[in-house]
């Protein structure tokens, strides 16, 4: 899939897996590195080999296709946008999970804020400039978003990436809405990113 992209540079990082992806990378073409674990740290670790002008994050349960891709292309072309992100779908088939992409699209296109599973892409030098994601066990997607949207223009395509619908599966669509919910409001009201950590972890 990743071969099929015809990006200009891909590189994968492994947090210290237990599952064999490390035997898989290394069998693999792909350059891939280890970091230490967690979402922000590893993706800085990538960024920080990259040699692109654009960045673009791809989380291992969302899949992004070619046309999205190239869309991503075609919108940093203008010296205007300094990043973006992509509608999200869910890869289950319940009607449910067609809602939930529906409000998760709307509230981002409202707030100009995204997340991971909506596969951020930002200009090189602006990310240097943010000083990349804060190295924090959760909301990094979110607090990185916030501060590229006051570092000038974003675009939200209406081009879709796939994300993975397991923990709603796993954990049932109501409790994680709930916990969803429940992250973000302690998020706004200023509880530390440590500390929700924790609660996602005692969720899960």
């Amino acid at each position: 899939m990743l071969t099929a992209l015809n990006a200009d540079e891909v590189m994968l990082v492994d947090g210290g897996s237990t599952d064999g992806s490390d035997l898989l990378l290394s069998a693999s073409s792909f350059k891939w590195i280890k970091s230490r674990p967690g979402r922000a740290v590893q993706m800085n670790s990538g960024a920080a080999l990259c040699k692109s002008d654009i960045l673009l994050f791809l989380h291992a349960d969302t899949e992004i296709t070619r046309t999205a891709l190239d869309a991503a292309r075609s919108a940093m072309s203008s010296s205007e946008i300094v990043g973006g992100r992509f509608d999200v779908e869910l890869s289950g088939d319940r009607p449910v999970f067609d809602l939930i992409a529906f409000m998760i699209n709307l509230r981002s296109r409202l707030s100009g804020i995204s997340t991971g599973d909506q596969c951020q892409f930002v200009r090189r030098d602006v990310f240097e400039q943010l000083g990349g994601f804060a190295e924090q066990p959760l909301m990094e997607d979110v607090d990185f978003s916030k501060r590229l949207k006051r570092a000038g223009r974003i675009i939200c395509l209406r081009d879709k990436v796939t994300t993975s619908s397991r923990r709603w599966e796993q954990h049932g669509v109501l409790k994680t809405i709930l916990l969803m919910w429940k992250l973000r409001l302690y998020y706004w009201l200023g509880i530390s990113p440590e500390r929700l950590g924790a609660i996602y972890r005692d969720a899960r």
